[in-house]
């Protein structure tokens, strides 16, 4: 391992981190729609085998909670802490510095969510009778469910040390491992599905065993470009390392912060067990609200926290202001209408997507209302990202986990009132209303603590999105107006009007923003170009 002395990383221009910022999340927005492609699949294989049968209900609330852990300790309060104290450590210090800060935190990650992952599967009965209240009065169901949990559990270990080699690369710009290795876990889930579950007593637990086998091939994955980067982490039992210490300080109180959509989502599902395939309706509808949120708002998120922490390391205040506004006015650019689109086409779109097999015409009702219930806060589940990664890039997490704990009163105290008068639809519009008042307290400290972050400049964009969205409302109503998805088969037809008619949505809303000159369609059609030429040099050149 060599010891260059890595200098200041020097300031950029605005736009070079503009155009960084849309590079690396337009490669992760790529590779997260092959993944969100192939999850589409597995849930539609999923579906046709299990429906909203018990079965499927004791796996959705099975795999809660090794998911809810992954955020805690893996994908959430991990990467937000880990990033840029890193980032700090490579920007200021020695490359052998931030090899020791990331050996030292692998091992010490490493021994904590084993710990965990045994105490889970000997725990698993109580933390299923806990968290499923519902099932109590059927102990075959309780039963499975737990069963399922210990199968599940060692994911944790696999989805933690994936997260911590994503943060590595992440912070080293290496966007393109990290973002495609969630394919081989949804391969290897599906396999598992088809060729492993048939085989076995109780075919569900296929399905189980293939999110462990899934979550180790997310993690083998990066090895490679972690080696080649001469970061792969080696066994430091550090625990008292400066830097480990600077995340376990970040990391608590994140915990909390950034894990408040899990959180909520949590309590939905306990919540969910006291109503019929409950929890199947309300994960199908998650699934599709992830769709746009993972291509699009997790991505951006992902590919803005380096840029953000790199500039909080530098004091650049003026430039996080510029790339926090930016970065929320390419979220709505894009999430905006793909909450309009799910909201109008929500039954066409599970129809098509989910009714095959065992999964019922009222099981596409269901999944549809709790989508749409999802679907009027997707615009706040992405925003927030945006604003806690600013936050967190100032090793500030003390602040998302006052206000995520308050999110989180608010959705126990609305899911209550809600799922009485909508059922297990009222527990997602509880989560979305949650997310809502967390994003809204957030806004109001943010401007407080950085002052003006251009918000005029926000409200013009999202002023424009709107104006843009109108043709869309007219073309998407058309679609779900029509009598076909009422109607059994047809899937050929049915594919060819929905997908036409989100192609011509999508069309009629940039041909608006080309009209009105928006600043955020220009980004994107500059970074078009730009890929085209090279690849018209490449191409000239050869």
């Amino acid at each position: 391992m060599s010891d260059p002395a890595a200098p200041v990383e020097p300031s950029r221009p605005a736009s070079d981190e503009t155009h960084s910022v849309v590079k690396a999340a337009g490669l992760i927005g790529v590779a997260t729609l092959s993944s969100r492609i192939l999850g589409f699949v597995r849930d539609m294989v999923l579906a046709r085998l299990f429906g909203a049968t018990p079965a499927a209900d004791a796996f959705f609330v099975a795999y809660r909670v090794p998911n809810l852990l992954r955020e805690l300790f893996a994908e959430g309060s991990m990467s937000a802490a880990f990033i840029p104290v890193f980032t700090e450590y490579y920007t200021l210090k020695a490359k052998r510095d931030a090899w020791e800060l990331a050996s030292a935190t692998f091992t010490t990650l490493l021994t904590i969510v084993t710990a965990v992952t045994l105490l889970g599967i000997l725990a698993a009965p109580g933390i299923v009778w806990l968290l499923a209240p519902g099932f109590r009065e059927s102990p075959d169901k309780l039963a499975l469910t737990s069963l399922l949990t210990q199968v599940m559990f060692p994911y944790l270990i696999f989805i933690s040390l994936a997260a911590l080699a994503m943060g590595i690369l992440n912070s080293l710009r290496a966007f393109a491992a990290p973002a495609f290795s969630p394919v081989f876990f949804n391969v290897f889930t599906i396999a598992c599905m088809l060729f492993l579950a048939p085989w076995l007593p109780e075919p569900i637990i296929g399905v189980a065993i293939g999110i462990v086998v899934g979550g180790l091939a997310q993690f083998a994955m990066q090895l490679p470009g972690l080696k080649g980067r001469g970061m792969l982490f080696g066994w430091r039992f550090n625990p008292g390392h400066p830097g480990v210490k600077r995340i376990g300080l970040l990391m608590v109180p994140s915990l909390l912060g950034l894990s408040v959509t899990q959180i909520n989502i949590t309590v939905s599902t306990i919540l969910a067990s006291y109503f019929p395939g409950g929890p199947t309706y309300l994960f199908y509808g998650m699934r599709l609200i992830q769709f746009p949120l993972g291509i699009f708002g997790v991505a951006l998120a992902t590919a803005i926290l380096p840029t953000l922490s790199a500039q909080a390391a530098r004091g650049a205040l003026d430039e996080l202001r510029t790339t926090i506004g930016f970065g929320l006015r390419m979220i709505f650019f894009i999430i905006l209408p793909a909450m309009v689109g799910l909201i109008l086409l929500r039954y066409p779109i599970v129809h098509l997507v989910f009714e095959h097999g065992s999964f019922t015409q009222a099981d596409t009702l269901a999944t549809a209302t709790a989508l749409l219930c999802y679907a009027v806060g997707l615009w706040a589940f992405a925003g927030v990202r945006i604003i806690v990664s600013a936050f967190y890039s100032l090793q500030d997490t003390r602040t998302p986990a006052i206000t995520a704990g308050i999110a989180v009163m608010a959705n126990i105290l609305l899911s209550l009132w809600l799922m009485t008068l909508l059922g297990a639809a009222g527990l997602a519009l509880a989560t979305a209303l949650a997310s809502m008042l967390n994003g809204s307290i957030l806004v109001g400290v943010l401007h407080r603590r950085l002052g003006r972050v251009a918000w005029e400049a926000v409200l013009r964009s999202v002023a424009r999105v709107l104006g843009a969205c109108i043709p869309m409302v007219a073309i998407c109503l058309w679609i779900a107006g029509a009598s076909l998805w009422t109607e059994s088969g047809g899937w050929i037809l049915k594919s060819a009007m929905l997908f036409g008619g989100i192609g011509l949505s999508i069309t009629a809303y940039l041909g608006v923003h080309l009209v009105l000159g928006s600043e955020e369609l220009d980004v994107v059609l500059g970074m078009v170009k730009r890929k085209l030429g090279r690849v018209a040099r490449k191409f000239g050149a050869g």
